[in-house]
């Protein structure tokens, strides 16, 4: 269940499903906590309440083995420190986290995390919708949270955590051939 792709389960909608070591406490400390947070996907701090502000500011170069420099395509857009600020629209630890998430072309994504415990293990399910239409953002995504679960698992089982750009380049390649062009409408 680690490894597994990402499901893209309507136009625009993403799910991912990776079971962790638990308990559930802990895995959402790894949610809101920005110190622990900025060690799998990014930095930021996070009002705790429904409304309240979440700053996300990426630094995958950092999650990244010295030698592994983002792709070209990234440089820019990826840069280190690059983030923005979202809306939490639902808060109930330890269970559902969801928030806004600000693309490149001006409008707002959403993800959603939920925390299913399962005897010592948690099953979390993120969910990000309203990707919109565009081929290139959903291979971008579904490579990038692959990444960043990969990661996030890896630090909870306090194992070996792949290298950022090395991992994501890899993965858009697969995720790629997961998105057929006719499946996106026109």
């Amino acid at each position: 269940m680690n490894t597994t792709h990402g499901k893209f389960i309507a136009p625009g909608e993403i799910r991912f499903q990776r079971l962790l070591p638990g308990p559930a406490d802990r895995v959402w400390s790894y949610l809101v906590d920005s110190e622990k947070r900025s060690r799998w996907l990014a930095r930021g701090e996070l009002e705790p309440r429904v409304g309240g502000k979440i700053r996300l500011e990426f630094h995958n170069s950092k999650l990244s083995a010295a030698a592994d420099a983002p792709p070209e395509k990234y440089r820019t857009a990826c840069a280190d420190g690059v983030g923005f600020e979202g809306r939490v629209l639902h808060f109930d630890p330890p269970r559902r986290l969801a928030h806004t998430w600000a693309e490149e072309n001006g409008s707002a994504s959403e993800v959603t995390y939920e925390l299913t415990p399962q005897g010592r293990e948690v099953l979390l399910v993120v969910t990000h919708r309203r990707l919109g239409e565009d081929r290139d953002l959903q291979v971008s995504v579904g490579a990038g949270w692959h990444t960043h679960l990969a990661i996030l698992a890896g630090e909870l089982a306090g194992s070996a955590k792949p290298s950022f750009w090395a991992a994501h380049t890899a993965l858009e390649r697969e995720y790629e051939k997961l998105i057929p062009v006719t499946s996106l409408r026109r």
